[in-house]
């Protein structure tokens, strides 16, 4: 017999690399998917309207803590209001879990939602410092337009119709080009991430691409839902910032729905 030695026996084939996080599968999305992502977002609201209501008076007591700070110190709600929409995607954790409990045909439950970020904290924590310094950075950017718009910081009286004066135009034009930059750029790398982290087993940047690669691919559908979220929280606030009572959990639900419809299933790699 003529058999071969085992040492020549062909090496096992090398294990395939690990799958990247950049190649995690993103469904394609249309602009009207924004209607149905909202519809979601309502039913949910409808189904746990104790923990809603939870979330939307702390909206509006983050609504009302603001109008008391302009009327104290104009000068520094511009950037506390960046500290403010900084606060709000982790707000909705809560509104997440609730969402996600209730796809699993769970009951959602109030002290969970409060602790949802427990098993992350550490991913949150990275994820939150990241938009710490981004929302620092724009505070500070407020500020200076602020000083540079009229030389030192006005006093306005507690009014925004005088904060708003066409007289003062370059300073509206200013604030809103910096603020649409730095809000453009939380928007880009948190609008699937934090429900991303909640869901999976995945690191604080590896969730960020991902969100920035949604953004970058589908920027159509992206911009849509970015407008809607923008228009839907400014008419909440008019009346008193008593429409966050509704708009801002029914948003929360819906954020959720847009996460689960944008990000495919992971790889095995990226989620063990």
């Amino acid at each position: 017999m003529n058999d071969t030695p085992a040492d020549d026996a062909p090496p096992p084939p090398a294990p395939a690399p690990a799958p990247s996080i950049l190649e995690l599968p993103l469904n394609p999305l249309r602009a009207d998917d924004v209607l149905r992502w909202l519809h979601l977002g309502w039913r949910d609201f409808l189904r746990a309207p104790q923990i809603g209501l939870f979330y939307g008076t702390a909206f509006a007591v983050m609504g009302w803590a603001l109008l008391w700070t302009y009327r104290h110190a104009p000068a520094w709600v511009l950037a506390l209001s960046a500290g403010f929409l900084l606060m709000g995607p982790f707000l909705c954790l809560g509104l997440y879990d609730a969402s996600r409990r209730l796809e699993r045909g769970e009951p959602p439950d109030l002290g969970a939602s409060l602790i949802a970020w427990e098993s992350r904290a550490g991913t949150m924590a990275i994820f939150g410092g990241v938009l710490l310094i981004l929302e620092m950075l724009w505070g500070r950017a407020s500020l200076i337009v602020f000083a540079v718009s009229f030389d030192g910081m006005p006093d306005f009286k507690g009014s925004l119709a005088a904060l708003f004066d066409p007289e003062h135009l370059g300073f509206i034009v200013a604030y809103i080009g910096v603020g649409a930059l730095f809000a453009g750029l939380i928007f880009a790398i948190s609008v699937v991430s934090i429900p991303m982290i909640l869901d999976r087993s995945v690191d604080a940047v590896s969730a960020a691409l991902t969100s920035l690669r949604l953004c970058l691919t589908q920027p159509w559908p992206m911009l849509v839902w970015g407008a809607t979220l923008t228009l839907l929280v400014v008419l909440a606030l008019l009346p008193g910032f008593l429409g966050l009572l509704v708009v801002g959990p029914v948003l929360g639900h819906a954020s959720w729905h847009a996460y689960r419809a944008a990000v495919g299933v992971a790889p095995e790699a990226t989620v063990t």
